[in-house]
């Protein structure tokens, strides 16, 4: 079977997600992991050090400004499973209104970011990158704003790094991110509908429910 932007919507609501070997590999492979890695979002670790990069980084932060760019960004790297085919998919997902990027800009350039798959509210994060230090992590803190003010229950990291762990992820059984993902298809969320916050207004939403 052939990879579709509709066959992606319809693997991400049944739970499984795509990888491909290597940045070349023209097969395509589906993983439903035994234990998943999932970013609470009432549960966003700020450090004394992020929190001050925040408020005195110089930063610009946009949704869906650079989409492409972002997912290049993600693919940079020596290993990377995301192929041509994969990438192609995606931005038919970003132009269809299902795939979302969030840029971190710095001084004009982009800096780093994160991209991911909305459905219902359920946000399927996807991979992020950093070209500058800390950029990433700022990128998660304002996507995990974002993802409260427009009423999204779920943020899906498919697996749990040391990074994502230091800001709050944890893994679940396979059972449980199914309830969850279950609750979170019911649920009416916008990702483009929030306005981008002020870093104090993010850190003091970010405390308030941390």
């Amino acid at each position: 079977m052939s990879l579709t932007a509709d066959l992606l919507l319809h693997a991400y609501s049944a739970g499984v997600f795509p990888m491909a070997e290597h940045r070349d590999d023209p097969e395509v492979f589906w993983v439903d992991p035994k234990r998943r890695g999932i970013l609470p979002l009432d549960g966003f670790r700020i450090s004394r050090s992020l929190a001050k990069r925040i408020r005195n980084g110089g930063f610009e932060i946009t949704v869906n400004r650079d989409f492409a760019g972002v997912v290049d960004g993600c693919a940079d790297r020596a290993e990377t499973w995301i192929s041509a085919e994969i990438r192609s998919h995606y931005l038919e997902l970003h132009a269809m209104g299902n795939a979302h990027s969030l840029e971190v800009w710095q001084q004009g350039t982009l800096a780093g970011g994160t991209y991911g798959v909305s459905l219902g509210g359920a946000f399927f994060g996807e991979s992020m990158f950093s070209r500058h230090r800390d950029a990433s992590k700022v990128a998660l803190a304002y996507l995990t704003d974002r993802l409260v003010q427009a009423g999204f229950t779920l943020c899906d990291t498919q697996f749990l790094t040391p990074h994502l762990a230091s800001l709050g992820g944890i893994e679940v059984t396979r059972a449980r991110y199914h309830s969850l993902l279950r609750e979170a298809l019911d649920k009416d969320a916008d990702f483009r509908q929030p306005s981008v916050p002020a870093p104090q207004l993010l850190l003091q939403r970010m405390t308030q429910t941390s």
